[in-house]
C-alpha cells in the first residue's frame, strides 16, 4: 500500500506554538518500523493549475509570494516562509497522488492533509489549501479525458471523520452535486461559525464510542441511499480521541479503530477506492496520537490486500 508524505518539509515554529509538527516524522517513523508493507514516497508538490480547481488566483500568489496581509497568516495559524508555502503545496500533492493509485489499487494514503478549514481565498485552522476539494475537482477532470467504458461522470464523496468541522471543504463544494460532503464532529468545537455540509452530524462535548458509532453508522446509511461515488476521500481524525487536547469527545482506541474498519469495511463492501489522509490530533502525549493513527494503516492495509487478492 502506498502512503505519500512530506516530512522534510518541516515548519520551524515558535516556541511554544501548540501545533505539534513533529507527530509526522513520528508517524512515518512508526509506520516504516512496525507496517513494512507501507510504501513510503516523497510528495510532489500541487501545481497552480491543480490548485486552480479550488482556489482563488490571488490568494495562491499570495501564500507562494508570502505578500498578503498579516491578518491572513494569524488566521491559518502560521507563520509565513518559503517553506509553509511549499509543504502546504505537498500536502494537496500527497492527497492527489494518493486519490489516483486509490482509483487503480483500491487504497491508498496521505500521512498529513485533511486541510478542510481552507476556503477558496482564505485559509485557518493550519489549514493554507484545501486537498480534499482540489483533490476531488482534479480527479473528476482527470476522469473525465480518460478515455473508458464507462462514461458516467465521476462522483465523490467526502467523509469528514475529523473532530472539527470540514468548513473549507462544505463552503468550496456547497453547489457542486457530483461531491458529497459528510463531517462528524463536534458541534460545540472549532470551528465556532459552521458552513453547511451535504450531512451534518453534530456531537456533544463528551460523546463516547458507542453513540459516536451509530451516528457513522446512521451517516453512511444516508449517504448510501443519496448519492452514488466512484472515489472515497476519507478524513481519518485522531482527535477524537479521549487523549486529545482539543476534541472534547471521548472515543477510545478501540472505538477509533471500530470507526475505521467500519469506513474501509463500507468501501469495500461497495468496491469503492478509498484515499485516506490524517488531519487533526493534538494528543496530550503525541505518541496517543500516533498510536491512533498507526491503528488506521493496519486496518487500511487489511482492505488493501482484499482489493489485490480479489480486483
Amino acid at each position: 500500500m502506498h502512503a505519500f508524505f512530506a516530512t522534510q518539509f518541516v515548519l520551524q515554529l515558535p516556541p511554544g506554538h501548540r501545533f505539534p509538527m513533529e507527530k509526522y516524522a513520528m508517524l512515518r517513523d512508526a509506520l516504516a518500523t512496525q507496517l513494512p508493507e507501507v510504501s513510503l514516497s516523497q510528495a510532489h508538490p500541487a501545481t497552480d493549475g491543480e490548485l486552480a480547481f479550488a482556489h482563488a488566483a490571488a490568494y495562491v500568489e499570495g501564500i507562494d509570494g508570502g505578500n498578503l496581509p498579516a491578518s491572513v497568516y494569524r488566521e491559518i495559524g502560521f507563520p509565513w516562509n518559503p517553506a509553509m508555502a511549499d509543504r502546504a503545496r505537498r500536502s494537496v500533492g500527497a492527497t492527489l497522488s494518493a486519490a489516483r493509485l486509490a482509483l487503480s489499487q483500491g487504497v491508498a494514503a496521505n500521512l498529513a492533509g485533511g486541510t478542510h478549514h481552507a476556503y477558496a481565498d482564505k485559509g485557518g485552522g493550519f489549514c493554507v489549501f484545501n486537498d480534499l476539494a482540489v483533490a476531488s475537482r482534479v480527479l473528476q477532470a482527470e476522469w473525465g479525458r480518460t478515455p473508458r467504458a464507462d462514461k458516467r461522470p465521476l462522483q465523490v464523496a467526502i467523509i469528514d471523520l475529523d473532530v472539527h468541522q470540514g468548513n473549507g471543504t462544505a463552503h468550496i463544494l456547497q453547489n457542486d452535486a457530483s461531491v458529497f460532503t459528510l463531517s462528524l464532529h463536534g458541534e460545540k468545537n472549532f470551528p465556532f461559525r459552521k458552513e453547511a455540509s451535504d450531512l451534518d452530524v453534530a456531537l456533544p462535548d463528551g460523546c463516547g464510542d458507542a453513540d459516536y458509532l451509530v451516528a457513522l453508522e446512521n451517516a453512511l446509511e444516508t449517504l448510501d441511499g443519496s448519492f452514488a461515488p466512484g472515489l472515497v476521500l476519507y478524513l481519518a481524525g485522531a482527535d477524537p480521541h479521549e487523549g486529545d487536547r482539543l476534541g472534547r469527545l471521548k472515543l477510545t482506541e478501540d472505538g477509533l479503530l471500530a470507526r475505521d474498519r467500519r469506513v474501509f469495511d463500507w468501501c469495500w463492501q461497495r468496491r469503492l477506492p478509498c484515499a485516506f489522509v490524517m488531519g487533526g490530533g493534538y494528543g496530550k502525549d503525541l505518541n496517543d496520537t500516533v498510536r491512533v493513527q498507526t491503528n488506521t494503516y493496519r486496518v487500511a492495509l487489511e482492505y488493501w490486500r482484499r482489493w489485490r487478492r480479489n480486483c
